[in-house]
């Protein structure tokens, strides 16, 4: 099977290389020369523009966009919309709001383009292991590209499926990364607890190697905890701010929506927000009331 992948960023790019191990022709298109230069090295092959992408497929096209959510996205879309024909399809396999895929697939549907939102997990450690995918879409659709979903999953039957109808991937994405806000978050903090102990002397990656065999909190995520305190036990030079990328806030939003008490996954929300205030107003004003109602001391910049 052909696809066309748009955006070769590390992760499209990785995508692309399982498909052509597997293979699947794979056509790329990226601004980015470098981009299309590293698929090239890979086998694969590449083009300057989505009119010419578009062109070096055969009908029924498939074409699977991993470009950042929002206007990026939104502007892709918009463009295949005009390029592509009946029965093409479009995959956006980014982060995308599930209302925006909705929109999408209303507004392809129009002109009898079909589309599906894929929620995508697995990082750069894809390209070895295999990605996580949640998959809305018309049941015909979603199996015309199993395939496509096969070749990039940990396995055939592992790892993917389709949820539900357009949106559904993108909102089953959504509160997947929720969850990882708040398994991050517990990690952090007992690390922290563990560190602080200052008595014991603990060694976290030791502690960090015991737990990932037989422990009830073994993870992929404290697999990878323990690789980067492997590397900087310390965690020096590391910023302590956290970005975030919307899905944590948009589970957030979603959770008051539907009056669900969410109050680990905005805790953790919170927490990033909290990261990168370098200088708290509102933790100046506690040393201060503080102060005024007890006389307590205020420690000076």
């Amino acid at each position: 099977m052909e696809l066309g992948m748009i955006g070769l960023g590390k992760m499209g790019n990785f995508m692309a290389q399982r498909l052509i191990k597997a293979g699947h022709r794979v056509v790329g298109f990226d601004p980015g020369p470098d981009a299309r230069k590293a698929l090239e090295a890979k086998g694969g092959a590449t083009v300057e523009s989505l009119q010419a992408l578009v062109a070096a497929l055969k009908a029924p096209r498939a074409l699977w966009s991993m470009v950042p959510s929002g206007a990026i996205t939104e502007q892709t879309v918009n463009q295949l919309a005009t390029l592509l024909d009946a029965d093409d399809v479009v995959i956006d396999g980014g982060n995308s709001n599930y209302k925006d895929s909705m929109r999408h697939a209303q507004n392809l549907s129009a002109k009898k383009i079909h589309f599906v939102d894929c929620g995508t997990s697995g990082g750069v450690w894809g390209l070895a292991e295999g990605y996580s995918m949640m998959v809305g879409g018309d049941e015909d659709v979603v199996e015309r590209l199993r395939p496509i979903f096969e070749a990039l999953a940990p396995a055939k039957d592992q790892g993917w499926g389709r949820v539900g109808p357009c949106g559904s991937g993108h909102f089953t994405k959504m509160v997947h990364n929720g969850i990882e806000y708040g398994l991050m978050q517990a990690y952090a903090e007992g690390f922290a607890v563990l560190g602080h102990k200052q008595e014991f002397q603990l060694d976290l990656e030791q502690v960090a190697q015991i737990w990932r065999f037989g422990s009830v909190v073994r993870s992929w995520l404290l697999d990878l905890t323990a690789d980067a305190l492997q590397k900087n036990p310390t965690l020096e030079g590391i910023a302590p701010y956290v970005v975030d990328s919307g899905e944590g806030r948009w589970t957030v939003a979603e959770a008051i929506d539907l009056d669900v008490p969410a109050p680990v996954i905005t805790t953790a929300l919170i927490e990033r927000l909290r990261s990168r205030d370098k200088d708290s107003f509102t933790d100046k004003l506690l040393s201060a009331m503080r102060n005024e109602f007890g006389g307590h001391a205020m420690k000076k910049e």
